[in-house]
Parts: structure tokens; sequence; C-alpha cells
């Protein structure tokens, strides 16, 4: 016979989860693997330049009227980074504002994307981008994890 939680212990038992919440743990840049997430940086923005948008609203060359009354996605490739090294990071529509050169800001729950081999740092719906007050941070432009280029090895067991 299994049992299920009544809807009074499942609140109480979701309450107790949520009012114990870890404190984020802040990592390098140098430290970023690829296939990694949930990572907290606080960066500095080098560089932004403005991506082309590809492919916004058509689906198999044809364009219907409800997917074309969507704006296409703005997208931006900044170079950012703190003592350590430096990552290219892509900035989604609201995201693409707050990256202006200079600015510091903290990323929460990033994760690494791979494009043609090398990493890329991004936050989807499930992070978020703030930009803080300055930092005195002399981003280390000799270490850019973006240019290591990585490859897809199948291991057999």
């Amino acid at each position: 016979m299994a049992t299920t939680a009544t809807p009074a212990t499942a609140a109480a038992t979701s309450t107790a989860t949520t009012s114990e919440k870890k404190k984020p743990v802040f990592v390098k840049v140098e430290s970023l693997k690829p296939g990694t997430h949930g990572h907290n940086l606080t960066v500095k923005v080098v560089e932004s330049n403005t991506v082309k948008a590809t492919g916004g609203g058509s689906r198999g060359g044809r364009v219907s009227a409800s997917l074309n009354s969507r704006a296409p996605p703005r997208i931006s490739e900044c170079l950012i980074g703190d003592e350590t090294g430096c990552i290219l990071f892509t900035a989604r529509n609201e995201q693409v504002d707050l990256m202006k050169p200079g600015a510091t800001v903290i990323l929460r729950n990033a994760k690494i994307d791979m494009f043609k081999g090398s990493m890329r740092l991004a936050v989807d719906k499930w992070g978020r981008v703030e930009v803080t007050e300055p930092a005195d941070i002399a981003v280390n432009d000799q270490n850019n994890l973006s240019l290591v280029e990585y490859e897809l090895v199948n291991v057999d067991e």
C-alpha cells in the first residue's frame, strides 16, 4: 500500500525547505567548464556587439500572422570577465540593454552553452542578470575561455 502526503503536510514540507535558502556561491571565470550550470558570477562587461537575429518569425519558409506579430529576438555577444579570465556572454532581449561596456553585473544561475566547439555563458529564464555598483575589476583578457576549442569524444565503456 502506497502512502501519499496530504496537502497540509506537503505545504509544511515545502515552506520548511524554502525558508532555509542557501547562500549563493560565487565563482571566478577561470573555473567554468563545458556542460555546467548554476553559476553565480560578478563580472565586468568589456565590450558588447549586437548580432543580427536570424529566423525570428518564419518556419519552413512560411510566415503566419501569429508568428510574425512577435518581434525578432535581440541578441548581443558580450565579452565579460574578472581578474581570472574572460568569456563571451550571449545576451538576449532585455539582457542586451543591461550589458553596456564598463558595467559591473551579477549573473545568477548562469549556464555554459557550447557554440561551434567553444564555450559561451548564458542566462535563461531561470536565471537573472543584475547591474550592480561599479567595481574595480581588472579583466584578464589574456585568458579568454571562449577561444579554447573543445571536441566531443565518445568514450567506450
